[in-house]
């Protein structure tokens, strides 16, 4: 639930971001390049969104400390924003030299950001990214990467197509089942994208696609026609020519890891072969680099992201130092091993948006404030959820309640009925200063006096 004062607009979340503009403690932060912002946990969502909506500086990249805070920041900030204006850049989540390869759906996404980052009409409003994926190199040439779009009616060669999936990272099997994998039956192509939720089918004409569907995993069968299907890759680590030349120096160089060298020099890909990125590029390449300079940074605890980041690499500096003995690679006198990720005070210089912090609570009186306080869930208590909204709306609050559905709204508004409060399901075209409960789930919800 979000409680905020009058504002008599239309009804709906993407309608609340803007009431920001009237909060006192924005007033002196326009177009600062750094400033430090307090504002408390539960509130932060709508913090951003409001900030995004009224700043001129696109994107607005959120740092955040874990993943989980980063899953649940973007969670809020699509119900705010849209879902298309949020997106998120997850972290590998796997260990270096675990010699497991990342999910495909964190490469594809992670391939799709950075797309998105060369696209002025498709760039997000924000990006938010755990503090993980934002000290971690970017595979080389990552971020040329285009994805490969088909629309009903383009002229497509069935086996070029197949082709550049494969070489995009895609698996080629007899039938679809899972991301990351494309299938060939006659003038059928199936692929399930690295983003996507449902495989998609390409019927072809000869080399026309007749129609373009999503279609079962289940069944096989196809479920509802689409217009275009962008399919982005599942590797971010693919053997160019450039990684097949460094491996194959590293051959001579290191040949403790001769296997996977050669493998990569041949051409191959594998389970695992990101484990050896950073013997495969030299740059000191990671996401802040492709940040366009007119973006806004928002630091959220750096604190906790500068403990994360250590963390991080005093973890891949203990498993350096164990695995290079099993490998008898070795790591005494002046060697060191090259580094996934990067020191957590280098991110900013990779970047020159202007750079904000955001703190859960304020460290000195200059410190702007968006003062707020999470709202108290009463499940199960009606008497007391009743009071609650009563009490709110008694003193001039317009209160707005986030259901998780229809049914849910339904039986919430029954319920504070029968406990004197009146409080009307309402649907997205609804307007006026009343309040009431929309159907769109939140994480967390607030109480946001000053405005």
């Amino acid at each position: 639930m979000e409680v905020l004062r009058r504002y008599p607009r239309s009804i709906t979340l993407a309608s609340l971001p803007p009431l920001l503009r009237r909060h006192p403690a924005l007033a002196g932060l326009a177009g600062a390049s750094s400033a430090v912002l307090a504002v408390p946990e539960a509130a932060r969502a709508f913090t951003v969104a409001g900030l995004a909506t009224l700043t001129d500086r696109h994107p607005v990249v959120v740092a955040v400390p874990t993943s989980t805070d980063a899953e649940r920041l973007a969670h809020d900030l699509r119900a705010f924003l849209g879902a298309d204006q949020v997106d998120l850049f997850p972290a590998w989540e796997t260990l270096p030299f675990e010699r497991v390869s990342p999910s495909v759906e964190a490469m594809g996404r992670r391939l799709r950001t950075m797309w998105r980052l060369r696209q002025p009409l498709r760039m997000p409003r924000v990006l938010v990214a755990p503090v993980r994926s934002l000290v971690q190199r970017l595979g080389p040439h990552v971020e040329d990467v285009e994805p490969v779009v088909v629309r009903a009616g383009d002229q497509v060669d069935p086996m070029d197509l197949v082709e550049r999936l494969v070489l995009a990272g895609y698996r080629r099997e007899a039938q679809v089942e899972h991301r990351g994998e494309v299938a060939r039956r006659g003038s059928i192509v199936d692929v399930f994208p690295s983003t996507a939720d449902v495989p998609v089918r390409v019927d072809l004409w000869g080399d026309e696609v007749d129609r373009l569907t999503t279609f079962s995993v289940s069944d096989q069968r196809s479920t509802g026609d689409i217009e275009c299907a962008e399919i982005f890759g599942c590797r971010e680590l693919l053997p160019t020519d450039d990684v097949r030349a460094r491996a194959a120096s590293l051959i001579r160089s290191e040949p403790w890891g001769r296997e996977q060298w050669e493998r990569l020099a041949e051409g191959a890909t594998f389970d695992g072969m990101e484990s050896w990125l950073p013997w495969l590029t030299q740059r000191e390449h990671v996401l802040f680099d492709l940040v366009p300079r007119d973006a806004l940074v928002l630091l959220v605890e750096p604190r906790r992201m500068r403990d994360r980041a250590k963390d991080l690499l005093e973890e891949e500096a203990a498993l350096a130092t164990s695995l290079a003995q099993t490998w008898g690679a070795g790591t005494g006198g002046d060697r060191e091993w090259p580094r996934l990720h990067l020191p957590f005070d280098r991110l900013l210089a990779h970047t020159s948006a202007p750079a904000w912090t955001v703190i859960p609570v304020a460290e000195g009186p200059d410190t702007a404030v968006i003062e707020a306080r999470g709202w108290d869930p009463v499940f199960g208590d009606a008497n007391r959820l009743s009071r609650q909204v009563a009490d709110l709306l008694a003193r001039g609050y317009r209160v707005v309640v986030a259901a998780e559905g229809e049914g849910s709204a339904a039986r919430l508004a029954e319920m504070l009925r029968d406990n004197g409060v009146s409080l009307p399901v309402l649907s997205d075209d609804a307007t006026g200063s009343g309040s009431g409960i929309l159907v769109e789930p939140l994480e967390r919800g607030f109480v946001l006096p000053d405005i």
